[in-house]
């Protein structure tokens, strides 16, 4: 048992350790986002980076040697998580999107009120950030911006939202095949930048995805979601000289 756990401690990953074993923070007050860095030693990146995220997404150049993104996901059960901060749905293995060339396993998804990244300054109402990550460890996030719109709930939601668990700390399984491609807008087209985790520890070097095309969620949904979580988005970090791209 004891080497279990000293096996566990030496493996452990430095950024997922920090989330476990950090101290407390939220999205306002105390421990809000302008306090994160002074929390924990852990959480430094979150005040001292350079690569910090959200960003505003303004000014983006063409480049025309982005490649498409290319996405390989399969249907299955996930698990929705309220963690206190929001909720995180976790799926399981096998879907994986390919970036510049790199595979990255998604891993979950998680969903913010409002968007984190606001288009030339203008929040959208939800955003869900896909999160992926390499095998070498390196982190890609494709982040879909949700709208309000009476007529056209987002199909995916109405299945996972029947499961929305309510209390923090606890988990529901969403036992239909369900698939986070149904969260893909039809126009694919995307910005781009290099940033971090919108969260602590808010680990820098996190490759960024937006699409340009945002999706419908209906007033129900919105309420669903807003009634748990009245804000859970971190404010727009300083650019630093980063460039934003696109790819079409």
């Amino acid at each position: 048992m004891r080497l279990t756990v000293i096996a566990a401690m030496v493996f452990c990953v430095a950024a997922a350790c920090a989330a476990q074993s950090g101290a407390n923070w939220s999205y306002e007050g105390k421990t809000g986002p302008l306090m994160w860095g002074k929390l924990d030693p852990a959480y430094e990146a979150c005040s001292r980076g350079h690569e910090q995220s959200p960003l505003n997404i303004r000014g983006a150049r063409l480049n025309k040697a982005l490649d498409p993104l290319e996405f390989h996901y399969i249907a299955g059960p996930m698990t929705l998580e309220n963690t206190g901060h929001g909720i995180v749905a976790h799926v399981d293995t096998g879907s994986f999107m390919v970036a510049t060339g790199v595979r990255y396993r998604l891993i979950e998804l998680d969903f913010h009120h409002p968007s984190e990244h606001p288009v030339k300054g203008t929040l959208s109402d939800m955003e869900i950030d896909l999160v992926h990550r390499s095998d070498d460890g390196k982190m890609a996030i494709v982040a879909v911006r949700l709208n309000q719109d009476r007529s056209f709930p987002n199909a995916l939601l109405a299945t996972l939202w029947e499961h929305l668990p309510v209390k923090a700390g606890t988990s529901t399984k969403v036992t239909e095949m369900v698939s986070a491609g149904g969260l893909l807008p039809g126009d694919r087209g995307y910005w781009t930048y290099v940033g971090s985790e919108v969260t602590p520890p808010c680990t820098e070097g996190v490759r960024w995805f937006i699409f340009e095309q945002d999706l419908s969620i209906s007033r129900a949904q919105l309420s669903a979601f807003a009634n748990l979580f009245k804000m859970n988005t971190r404010p727009i970090q300083d650019a630093h000289g980063r460039r934003i791209e696109a790819n079409e």
